[in-house]
């Protein structure tokens, strides 16, 4: 995005690129006309993170790269497998993810209040999926799948998810 405009804030973190959820470390790129701005705001919102985590954050950028591709390997392999499972189910897969690790589903056809449904799931499979609820009313009626498990875990899931719908 840099290399089109001077104007653009860019904001990431470490959380999911370096397997650090938790340790809440981030960084920003302001034009040189905010920097002063974001600053101030920092400084009164948020002080610093913790050594250890600045630490973790150094270790991270110098030595993780090998571990990070892996990491992105087992992801993409594990999204596919999920993706492949939901459409042999029949799931309503609107659009393929391509960042972290979640699926969102339309289960409008059988819910609009996904967190009510979200429990239900939880309750009849002792599968955990996210109301799309949390994301905004736009999301009402999805529900959220994390592929941030096993192979195995993912097909099992995803099959004890569809044999509940089967009997809506």
């Amino acid at each position: 995005m840099l290399e089109f405009t001077d104007n653009a804030i860019v904001i990431n973190g470490f959380s999911k690129a370096y397997a650090m959820t938790g340790w809440r470390l981030g960084w920003a790129i302001f034009p040189k006309t905010l920097i002063r701005s974001a600053q101030k705001l920092q400084q009164n919102l948020m002080i610093c993170a913790p050594s250890i985590a600045q630490w973790g954050g150094v270790a991270a950028l110098r030595e993780a790269g090998p571990d990070v591709a892996d990491m992105h390997r087992t992801f993409t392999r594990r999204r596919k497998i999920m993706l492949a499972e939901m459409t042999r189910h029949g799931y309503n897969v609107e659009v393929e993810p391509t960042g972290a690790f979640y699926v969102l589903v339309n289960m409008r056809r059988y819910t609009m209040d996904s967190r009510s449904f979200a429990m239900e799931i939880l309750d009849r499979t002792g599968v955990g999926v996210t109301p799309g609820i949390d994301f905004g009313p736009g999301a009402e009626g999805y529900i959220r799948f994390s592929y941030a498990n096993s192979e195995q875990n993912i097909v099992e899931g995803i099959s004890r998810v569809a044999g509940h719908l089967k009997t809506l």
